[in-house]
């Protein structure tokens, strides 16, 4: 499937609240995300090895272009403590064109943002 680098998503993923921050930083870091939301003390009810369980997590909200969504699913699975993480990526089909815009372009590699000009300068 050809992905459509003017296209994003919103990915979820829950993880342990004291690994929230950390992740949420290393995506925007790395320019997998343009934004992560954490959202706190979610409750998860879920089978696991044969048990239901019950577990406090933070709930990641992540916005990523589509053409990074490969690289960033990749990038949660590695660095996230769960054996099995949550990562489930929805299409934004509708929304505002700036905001859609902006996603786009902090998650281009070799970009930054000039913050003193408020625009986005190719990096060197």
């Amino acid at each position: 499937m050809t992905k459509d680098p003017g296209k994003i998503h919103v990915v979820l993923c829950t993880c342990p609240p004291d690994r929230a921050a950390s992740l949420a930083r290393e995506l925007v870091d790395a320019r997998l995300a343009a934004c992560v939301n954490i959202i706190e003390r979610v409750n998860s009810i879920y089978r696991w090895e044969g048990k239901i369980c019950e577990d406090g997590e933070s709930l990641l909200v992540i916005k990523s272009a589509e053409d990074r969504l490969d690289e960033l699913v990749r990038q949660i699975v590695e660095a996230h403590p769960y054996t099995v993480p949550e990562v489930i990526a929805l299409p934004v089909t509708s929304g505002s064109q700036p905001y859609i815009d902006w996603v786009v372009g902090e998650t281009r590699l070799g970009r930054r943002r000039d913050a003193a000009r408020g625009r986005v300068v190719k990096e060197e």
